[in-house]
């Protein structure tokens, strides 16, 4: 955990160059600037491939922060590689009830006819590398333009936890073997100036080697949102 939070403050504090810095009164052109960015999203988090009697229900959020180093290769610089470190935390509301009994974890279905229960959920917090693909229309002096960011992105669930309020018993857990440690899924950003559109698509199981119902549980997650980039 220290290296983590070594490298996430290299990053952060890393310095960055500026489009413009002011010489006296006049105004110096940086033909070498990067774009060196910080990012906040905000998404709404869906399941894929969940079960057939699984529902989501309420609002399921993710929070996404971190900062982004700009690597441009071409002439223009309006084309980069960007490598960032961030932590996420990631929020879902649903009807899949996640219980241990003598070690064991187990999954099943809730039935609101047969069961009252007023939340069930279970959440992640997660540090997590983006890498990016960047397309852009700046120039030196423009900070206003296009973007579409295309990229994929590494997570490692440091972190995990679930509750369950209701019939017969409130039931909490923390930091369950259930969930899949690494993490991972493909990314697009596309926007203009602060405000992008976000989609993040996992591709691998959410949780290790888990069934329910004598079939294999292989739900992963999908976040739509908005991410807001800040030089």
């Amino acid at each position: 955990m220290k290296y983590i939070i070594f490298l996430f403050g290299v990053l952060f504090f890393a310095p960055t160059s500026f489009a413009q810095e002011a010489v006296g009164y006049q105004s110096v052109v940086d033909s070498l600037y990067r774009e060196d960015q910080f990012y906040l999203g905000i998404t709404y988090n869906l399941l894929s491939n969940k079960p057939a009697k699984v529902s989501q229900n309420s609002f399921s959020s993710g929070i996404h922060m971190g900062v982004i180093r700009d690597m441009p290769i071409n002439k223009n610089r309006n084309k980069a590689i960007g490598v960032g470190l961030g932590l996420s935390f990631n929020s879902y509301n649903q009807d899949l009830l996640i219980s241990e009994s003598n070690g064991v974890t187990t999954f099943s279905v809730l039935d609101e006819d047969e069961t009252s229960y007023s939340k069930n959920k279970f959440y992640t917090y997660i540090v997590e590398m983006p890498i990016q693909y960047r397309w852009r229309t700046s120039t030196p002096t423009e900070y206003s333009f296009w973007r579409i960011y295309t990229g994929f992105k590494m997570g490692y669930v440091f972190a995990n936890g679930t509750k369950y309020l209701g019939d017969p018993e409130d039931i909490k857990l923390t930091n369950s073997d259930a969930f899949t440690k690494l993490q991972y899924g493909l990314t697009l950003s596309a926007g203009y100036n602060t405000w992008n559109f976000y989609l993040y698509y996992g591709l691998n199981t959410m949780f290790d080697n888990q069934t329910i119902d004598s079939k294999s549980l292989d739900m992963s997650s999908i976040k739509v949102g908005l991410m807001f980039y800040i030089l």
